[in-house]
């Protein structure tokens, strides 16, 4: 048997910035893919470059962007204003939604900002009464719920009404009808940077500060004996002292044999289509959002359009249903949809695809709600108590950036130290 002080389970972004931030090299981090990454992860193929799923990064806090950019050497990293827009009766919306309502046609318009005024009192206890209670009808009902649905994969009035958080761009009514005289896009993620190779590169450059030779590809973890504070693998054992897992909690549930409602962390799932074509599509947008229920996909993203390039190269994005599997038939026959809903939508003319990859991505989003919060606090505490720390977006089941990962992963390290400073 092997002995760690620290067993980190995933080689993703938060584990790899763990270990990072660590001043102690006792470690292994087990990772059961046979990459690092988890979902930052970047797929060249036939000239094209794509990402598991559209990763820009949002950098709220400039010495962490720095600390990264530093470590990539001479790759170019783009710097981008963002561009989104939302296909709406046949024509382009800015987003967000809500405060560019006054490029609706005239009647809609209208009706918007009736409803508006006459939205309910009552906030609601649920995403949807939320959604109801800021905007009214008109806003809630032709964008923000059924877009919003199309990517849970769920009715929104089982979330919690703050299931987004700071991540969903709220409007006040000043805001909404002001925008009408004075236009603003703004948001969290209103400029975004990216590195032409990628978004692989972010992983490289965290990985500077771990040893290879303690980073263990295609090795899953198994089962964890708590109370022995021993970890199975699919091959070996390995004693530690503390373990952090970023793997799902439900997955570290399972690990640590402890039983608990599948209806609580419910999730859904996405099914990413990476398509690479001969010719150029639409020009300067980065991506668009379809809220119509007809069209298979919530959301396109064009990496041409970021990486200045002459053949469109798109990630396509359609929401699934946790309890959903598809068949490789099924999967097959969900890529000749969206190519043909790209053709309704004008995406796709009479380009030819010549390129693809595919991956799904489960759990994607998970479904934040009253009892996951207060289940997942309660679960991550039980397993403190026994020196395992479940952090990251899926770890501690939440709704978080890619910063916000790099974030609670070094305030992990400084609080078991040694860390860096």
């Amino acid at each position: 048997m092997e002995r760690s002080r620290y067993l980190i389970i995933g080689a993703g972004v938060t584990g790899l910035a763990f270990a990072d931030w660590l001043e102690d090299d006792d470690y292994w981090v087990v990772e059961a893919e046979d990459e690092m990454g988890g979902y930052c992860r970047t797929v060249e193929r036939d000239g094209f470059i794509w990402d598991y799923s559209g990763h820009f990064f949002h950098f709220r806090n400039p010495e962490i962007e720095a600390y990264l950019v530093d470590r990539m050497g001479d790759q170019a990293i783009l710097r981008v204003n963002r561009d989104s827009r939302i296909w709406y009766a046949d024509r382009y919306i800015d987003f967000p939604f809500q405060k560019n309502i006054h490029q609706l046609p005239e009647s809609e318009y209208a009706q918007c900002l009736r409803d508006l005024h006459e939205r309910p009192k009552e906030k609601g206890g649920n995403f949807k009464g939320m959604l109801y209670a800021r905007y009214g009808r008109g806003i809630a009902e032709k964008f923000l719920i059924p877009y919003n649905e199309k990517l849970y994969a769920v009715n929104l009035a089982a979330l919690d009404p703050d299931a987004m958080g700071r991540f969903f761009p709220h409007a006040s009514v000043e805001e909404i009808l002001r925008n009408a005289d004075a236009p603003s896009v703004d948001g969290y993620n209103a400029t975004f940077t990216y590195p032409k190779g990628g978004a692989a590169q972010y992983i490289d450059a965290i990985a500077q500060g771990v040893r290879s030779d303690r980073v263990a590809l295609s090795e899953r973890v198994v089962s964890i004996d708590l109370n022995a504070k021993v970890a199975t693998t699919n091959k070996r054992q390995i004693a530690y002292d503390l373990l952090v897992n970023t793997a799902p909690l439900i997955s570290l549930l399972g690990m640590c044999g402890i039983e608990y409602d599948s209806a609580v962390f419910s999730h859904n799932r996405v099914q990413v289509f990476n398509l690479g074509f001969d010719s150029k599509g639409p020009t300067g947008v980065h991506w668009i959002y379809y809220p119509q229920r007809d069209i298979s996909f919530y959301r396109v993203g064009f990496y041409d359009n970021i990486f200045d390039s002459d053949h469109m190269s798109l990630y396509v994005e359609v929401g699934v249903p946790w309890d959903v599997e598809l068949s490789p038939d099924e999967r097959g026959a969900l890529k000749a949809r969206v190519l043909t809903d790209l053709q309704t939508c004008g995406v796709l003319e009479n380009q030819t695809l010549i390129a693809s990859h595919d991956v799904l991505l489960d759990p994607a989003y998970v479904h934040i709600t009253a009892r996951s919060i207060a289940t997942a606090a309660n679960m991550r505490e039980l397993l403190a108590a026994q020196d395992v720390h479940s952090i990251g977006r899926y770890g501690a089941w939440t709704y978080c950036s890619l910063e916000d990962n790099i974030v609670e992963a070094r305030a992990l390290a400084e609080h078991v130290g040694p860390a860096k400073t």
